[in-house]
């Protein structure tokens, strides 16, 4: 992934990832640094319309669609049954930016935090994935062997992922970000 500082949020469904990472590029950001997200999805998803002219043109059997407009440009790209994209490949399509959160990409090897707003019914997969560098909780999971952050001390999860990224140089106050969960 060359240059590219690449950070993942991850976890089960309704586990809290995407406000988590909505929170956290509020929080990046604010710091000064830029970010890019990237959202890995499991089902099939769509970011055009149908009946608008870009949509039309990807049904007629376009292979790549620029929509733009003096606000923003997308890119789709049709895959027309060939296989979904390795990350490497989709991170490489980036404009160079400080830090790219990543959502989702469980069992890829970049470092990530696991998202948890809730004891829940499935095990947390930190126990199982070693690219797990801390799990953010509401709540105080037991025998863990990573840091288990406040999932609702942004500021502590923020400069958590700058050290991990080696944008920060020191993870201050990450002791008090731990104990700051109720057992």
């Amino acid at each position: 992934m060359g240059n590219i500082r690449v950070f993942g949020i991850t976890g089960w469904k309704n586990s809290g990832k995407t406000t988590l990472m909505e929170r956290l590029v509020t929080e990046i950001c604010s710091k000064g640094f830029t970010v890019s997200t990237l959202k890995h999805a499991h089902h099939n998803v769509d970011v055009d319309q149908p009946g608008k002219d870009s949509h039309r043109h990807r049904v007629a059997g376009a292979h790549e669609v620029i929509l733009a407009s003096a606000n923003r440009w997308a890119l789709m790209h049709e895959l027309r049954n060939a296989e979904e994209p390795p990350l490497e490949f989709l991170l490489s399509k980036l404009a160079p930016v400080d830090l790219v959160l990543v959502e989702g990409y469980k069992q890829h090897g970049i470092a990530k935090i696991e998202a948890s707003v809730r004891l829940g019914d499935r095990p947390l997969l930190a126990f199982d994935n070693h690219s797990i560098k801390a799990v953010a909780a509401g709540y105080h999971p037991e025998g863990l062997s990573v840091p288990v952050l406040d999932i609702n001390d942004i500021p502590c999860i923020a400069d958590f992922i700058l050290a991990q990224t080696g944008l920060a140089k020191c993870q201050t106050g990450l002791a008090k970000c731990q104990t700051g969960l109720a057992k």
